[in-house]
């Protein structure tokens, strides 16, 4: 797999505009939230305690870890974060206002693409969906100045 820095130049390419970008900022972690909420809502057959969201997560950090024990740390934290929320607030986790938060945000996206002229990156290569998070994260690291 590549480095994580690689992977941020290649998904970058497509996300130059100021305004997809903050649209990506904002939708990104939205359709991420809502995806592992929505897979939480699937029991998996052979564990009653366990979903699909959490085995979602699991195999995505296992990536993250692989490409980046920082970022991986900063996503762990944000997911327990949506977990907290999502358990606070349990109207969150009703399927119309999942499903409609899940469209809108994807919507976002691809008006952002719209906007920049360029296709998802996803539609090339389906690992950035996995990205996705973490260049958001980034973001926020470097504007927080905990930089690369």
């Amino acid at each position: 797999m590549d480095s994580l820095e690689v992977w941020f130049e290649r998904y970058g390419e497509s996300h130059r505009h100021p305004l997809n970008r903050a649209l990506h900022t904002l939708c990104v972690p939205v359709i991420a939230g809502t995806l592992l909420a929505l897979l939480a809502l699937i029991p998996v057959p052979w564990n009653r305690s366990a979903n699909l969201g959490m085995l979602a997560l699991a195999v995505a950090m296992i990536v993250y870890v692989r490409l980046s024990l920082r970022h991986a740390l900063g996503i762990a934290v944000l997911a327990g974060a949506t977990v907290a929320l999502l358990c606070q607030w349990p109207i969150l986790m009703t399927l119309p206002v999942l499903l409609g938060a899940f469209v809108v945000a994807w919507i976002g996206q691809f008006i952002g693409h719209s906007i920049e002229g360029r296709r998802p990156s996803f539609l090339d290569d389906l690992r950035f969906l996995l990205i996705g998070p973490l260049w958001v994260l980034d973001g926020l690291y470097r504007r927080i100045g905990l930089g690369r």
